[in-house]
């Protein structure tokens, strides 16, 4: 985990797009907007899909996570700022998982934040993010390298990171639960020697989610466990 301090944000920011859950995990598009040569537009559909509501605008007590002090040269730094802000939701404020994703654009490569934009969910949010909403939740998590030293080395220009995240949720009525989890695979590439690198391509396998604890203030009505997925985002 890189050692730059991280902080909760708290200004007013706004955000668009929803994601689609599938059981517990982020959104299936990642496999296709992250694939070589793919985009959204080869998720498979029978009708055109249309913008869907955007999460509100963040206000004063939204809990998600702006890193501070991110060296943009160094590509595991940028690589583990993105992962903790794709993955840091507030379902009091965003309509799903997509509205992180569109946050941690910041450090897309232009071609990649386009396609993240435009992209149009297929289904909806899914079991997982229903039982966070159901408690106002917000999620954090611990990002750390999942790098076996198989990986390719590091050019000037073009950087892999195998990452893995693994997160909790925290209702605002006191109630804690499993979070995001997930292998994560990320692609980077920048101008030149010295330059900033940015996410070009995700790929993200989720881990089955196990039965989220209830705690005594969550409320009976309230799902209590997130069901197990594959797979994002």
């Amino acid at each position: 985990m890189s050692t730059r301090t991280r902080t909760i944000a708290v200004a007013v920011v706004s955000v668009t797009g929803l994601v689609a859950l599938t059981g517990c995990g982020l959104q299936d598009h990642r496999d296709v907007v992250g694939a070589p040569g793919a985009s959204p537009s080869a998720v498979p559909s029978v009708a055109p899909k249309v913008p869907l509501p955007s999460g509100k605008p963040l206000g004063a007590d939204a809990r998600v996570p702006s890193p501070s002090g991110v060296d943009g040269t160094d590509a595991t730094d940028v690589s583990e700022a993105w992962a903790e802000v794709a993955y840091g939701h507030d379902t009091k404020y965003d309509s799903g998982p997509h509205d992180a994703v569109l946050r941690s654009a910041r450090w897309f490569t232009a071609k990649k934040a386009a396609a993240e934009r435009s992209y149009r969910p297929a289904s909806g949010a899914g079991d997982a993010w229903n039982t966070w909403a159901g408690h106002k939740a917000w999620t954090t998590v611990e990002v750390t390298p999942d790098d076996d030293g198989d990986g390719p080395r590091d050019t000037a220009v073009l950087a892999y990171r195998a990452l893995y995240v693994d997160g909790t949720a925290h209702g605002r009525d006191g109630w804690t639960g499993t979070g995001p989890r997930a292998n994560v695979f990320l692609k980077l590439t920048r101008a030149g020697k010295g330059r900033p690198w940015h996410v070009d391509e995700v790929n993200a396998v989720e881990a089955a989610v196990p039965p989220s604890p209830e705690s005594s203030a969550a409320s009976s009505s309230t799902p209590s466990s997130a069901a197990s997925t594959e797979h994002p985002e």
